[in-house]
């Protein structure tokens, strides 16, 4: 038996949430923040046999999906007294997956 723990960007949780019920998946979602933009995420449990483990990840590379964002980060050295601002490209979404092994499961 494997767990699964994928953190997820917002924007892809609910389409890869319905996908993953439609594929007969057992999904547990949970509110998260994190991550260098300390946005907020969501994180999936799901508790696989080990033959469904291939089938739940391909789902997750279908709807989680890469993205540019652009931030804003203060210039360093501006020597006018004003606060100026630059931006900076990073790219966020995809899905962070972990797979653990899960030696006992009891549902009470």
């Amino acid at each position: 038996m494997k767990l699964i723990v994928a953190v997820v960007q917002n924007r892809d949780a609910d389409t890869t949430v319905d996908a993953l019920i439609t594929g007969g998946y057992h999904v547990t979602r949970l509110a998260s923040t994190g991550g260098f933009l300390r946005e907020g995420n969501t994180t999936l449990l799901m508790g696989l046999e080990d033959a469904q483990v291939d089938g739940a990840l391909q789902v997750l590379q279908r709807y989680c999906h890469r993205r540019r964002h652009y931030t804003p980060m203060p210039l360093v050295g501006a020597e006018s007294g004003f606060d100026l601002h630059g931006h900076i490209e990073v790219e966020v979404g995809g899905a962070t997956v972990f797979v653990l092994h899960i030696e006992h499961f009891e549902q009470v």
